[in-house]
């Protein structure tokens, strides 16, 4: 049951487990209990909502920050990862293959607040030898949910 619980919360974690339940073809206690377990030992971290900002009067610029770093023996990626995380503009973090080390999704009200973070928090971190900011301009699609505007109903017609 666990892949296939695991593929309908993120989904939707909004549904009930009564609907999940009748997904699964089991009953409502044991998908209550799977969920349980699956939180209880970190596989679920959380739920959150996909915001199209556009739609909201809060300004939120989002920056995608390449971060290339030199360690030294006593110093792990975990442990410079540790101190990039605990950031509140840090909205993701992650050791990557490639041309740089870490990728970190940055997020603030403007870009001068994002340029900032960035010059002020991470680019003095002793192992950090460079930074490359990328300002997104637009976002079509978030963890899965497309934002597409037009308010045309994509459902097939059918008729008897």
């Amino acid at each position: 049951m666990t892949p296939e619980l695991l593929e309908i919360l993120l989904a939707d974690a909004r549904q009930s487990s009564a609907d999940i339940a009748r997904q699964l073809e089991t009953d409502v206690g044991s998908v209550e209990a799977a969920i349980e377990e699956l939180e209880a030992a970190g596989v679920v971290k959380g739920y959150q909502a996909v915001v199209d900002w556009r739609k909201t009067e809060q300004p939120r610029v989002r920056a995608e920050v390449e971060l290339n770093v030199e360690l030294d023996r006593q110093t792990t990626y975990a442990e410079i990862a540790a101190r990039i995380a605990r950031f509140p503009e840090v909205a993701s973090l992650r050791l990557i293959s490639g041309s740089y080390d870490f990728a970190v999704d940055v997020e603030a009200h403007s870009m001068q607040a994002v340029s900032q973070f960035v010059a002020d928090q991470i680019a003095p971190i002793p192992e950090v030898t460079q930074t490359v900011t990328h300002f997104v301009m637009e976002t079509y699609k978030e963890r899965g949910i497309y934002f597409d505007d037009t308010d045309e109903d994509d459902r097939l017609t059918i008729s008897p």
